[in-house]
């Protein structure tokens, strides 16, 4: 089993052999690697790397292959003179990156900042800003959260039909196409936020969804962990319901990881809203239902319980095939593995730079 962690200074290789979980080889290093991809449908790998004064850059490296090769980063086109939109029609940064369907080979989706969705159908060789989303009524209601600008953080492609796609986006809801992203609907029915005014709280444009994730082996069920709560939905996305964990346990965080195969199944990183966002007590815990949100435990063990400071942020949580093996890692650096379904958790490094994704392959 191998898996890869995209830091501030770049990307790191992990692989699972006999004695356990080792760091292996290093790409980019110095580089903040945004975000990274493996395909299953041809092997490859994709990193975006965050550049700051020198832009946003995107680089594949091919099935046995060790050379990355840079290819094309999605980009904004001109935007008309004769527009009123008062936003900046430029990448700041690649935050989500998605494979279309089985039948679909080459094609790529890519969620930026500042809101932009981006299609390829050449394996990254070029890159079409989806104007369908781009130019919805509602975006001039969108707003950042974490960030100055609106971001699409969550791209879930339903492995039934590679023509729906559902997007969440921070702060602009959660939105679905069916036919290929020629046209797109609101899809945050449900989503309450009370950071906005009470008669608009319901709104769903303006809905603040953390990540959103499918289960793959039932893909009407999606997860989301949203700025005011977890909520669940069992109709694709169609209505959201809210869930409310027992004895006390927060439901603010960033990280949600939908069990592959089980419906009912998902996981949580709970951490102190709003502005602190730490652990609880400053004791981290990974929370898990297992009955559709009617329950939740929060499991602890091999993690710090006292002066943890640590944030598990939106890409930071990530579950295998096996639905056995979890992955966490925090924006200070700590990467943790769990092989029993998150009850136990064992350190894999504590000095890791800042961790923006980890990914199984």
């Amino acid at each position: 089993m191998k898996a890869m962690v995209a830091t501030r200074k770049g990307l790191f290789e992990l692989v699972r052999g006999q004695d356990g979980w080792q760091i292996g080889a290093s790409s980019f290093l110095g580089e903040p690697v945004s975000m990274v991809l493996h395909d299953r449908r041809d092997g490859a790998t994709y990193a975006a790397l965050n550049l700051g004064h020198f832009g946003s850059k995107l680089h594949r490296r091919d099935a046995d292959s060790d050379a990355w090769t840079e290819i094309a980063v999605p980009a904004y086109p001109p935007q008309p003179e004769s527009s009123k939109d008062e936003a900046e029609w430029k990448l700041h940064f690649i935050w989500s990156l998605a494979t279309g369907g089985s039948g679909q080979p080459g094609v790529l989706w890519a969620g930026t900042l500042p809101g932009g969705l981006f299609r390829s159908g050449d394996r990254g060789a070029s890159w079409q800003l989806v104007r369908s989303l781009w130019d919805v009524p509602q975006r001039k209601e969108w707003f950042g959260g974490g960030y100055d600008v609106p971001g699409i953080h969550s791209i879930c492609v339903d492995p039934r039909d590679s023509n729906t796609v559902l997007v969440g986006i921070s702060c602009g809801g959660a939105w679905i196409t069916r036919d290929g992203g020629e046209s797109w609907t609101l899809s945050a029915k449900g989503m309450i936020a009370t950071y906005m005014p009470p008669e608009r709280a319901d709104d769903e444009s303006i809905q603040d969804p953390h990540l959103i994730t499918r289960c793959t082996g039932a893909p009407d069920v999606l997860w989301c962990q949203h700025h005011n709560g977890i909520w669940r939905s069992a109709d694709s996305g169609a209505t959201w319901q809210q869930l409310h964990p027992q004895g006390g346990l927060p439901d603010f965080g960033f990280a949600v990881a939908a069990h592959p195969h089980d419906p009912d199944t998902a996981w949580f990183v709970p951490a102190v809203a709003d502005q602190k966002r730490i652990p609880t007590d400053a004791a981290l815990a990974v929370t898990c239902t297992r009955d559709g949100g009617k329950s939740f435990e929060a499991w602890r063990s091999g993690l710090p319980q006292q002066h943890c400071y640590d944030l598990i942020y939106r890409h930071g949580l990530v579950v295998s095939d096996d639905g056995n093996t979890l992955l966490m890692a925090s924006t200070t650096g700590s990467l943790w593995v769990s092989e029993n379904g998150g009850e136990q958790w064992q350190e894999i490094s504590s000095n890791l730079p800042p961790i923006y994704a980890v990914r199984f392959y």
